[in-house]
């Protein structure tokens, strides 16, 4: 019987470069991790693509994906929503598939209402001094987004002991490790294979002595 796959949910603040971790891990890893494709309305970045990084859909569109409960988790950040189809993960879940979700704190505490069993994440930079730094050497966003940012980064700090782990994204192949060793390791938990625990005491029953 094929075990239901891993949910892995990678949050952290805006600039701690949980992007670019999750980037390495599917290009790695290939035939380990599986990403969960989220939807936004906020407008693209340069160089992204709709069905790539994101889902970009209007505010209509993805307000009707809430009304039909079509959503795993969702929120609004910094003006814009953002959500995981409900759907698409399941699938990958029955095949056996771990699921890699890139979301923020609101949505990762929604799936592990849905998910007990996800393993939940967070990045962040040694500093806030280096999150500034990043956010600012981006060059993708004015000043007063940037300092939005760090603002709400205050309020997410708040909830950094929400998760199971704490990854700080000092250099980049460190933390992908890291994130790679622990899911790993996660996968192993006693509790996340019964099915094979089941399996051996079944097999073993035959041998079990004083039914005869």
């Amino acid at each position: 019987m094929k075990s239901k796959g891993l949910v892995t949910v990678l949050s952290g603040f805006s600039g701690a470069g949980k992007g670019t971790i999750m980037k390495h891990l599917l290009e790695e890893y290939p035939d380990t991790y599986f990403l969960s494709i989220s939807a936004t309305t906020r407008t693209p970045r340069p160089g992204e693509q709709n069905g790539r990084e994101y889902f970009f859909m209007s505010e209509a569109d993805f307000e009707n994906m809430i009304e039909n409960n079509d959503l795993l988790e969702y929120a609004k950040f910094n003006g814009n929503y953002y959500g995981t189809p409900k759907d698409y993960v399941e699938e990958m879940l029955d095949e056996g598939k771990n699921v890699l979700l890139e979301i923020e704190v609101q949505g990762a505490l929604q799936v592990k209402k849905i998910y007990p069993e996800a393993l939940l994440l967070f990045v962040t930079p040694p500093s806030a001094e280096e999150l500034k730094n990043r956010l600012v050497g981006r060059q993708t966003d004015d000043p007063d987004v940037i300092l939005s940012r760090l603002s709400i980064a205050y309020d997410e700090s708040h909830l950094m002991d929400k998760y199971d782990y704490l990854i700080v994204n000092s250099e980049i192949e460190d933390a992908v490790e890291e994130v790679h060793t622990i899911i790993n390791a996660e996968r192993y938990r006693t509790a996340r294979r019964t099915e094979m625990i089941e399996k051996m005491q079944n097999e073993l029953l035959q041998y079990k002595k004083g039914d005869k």
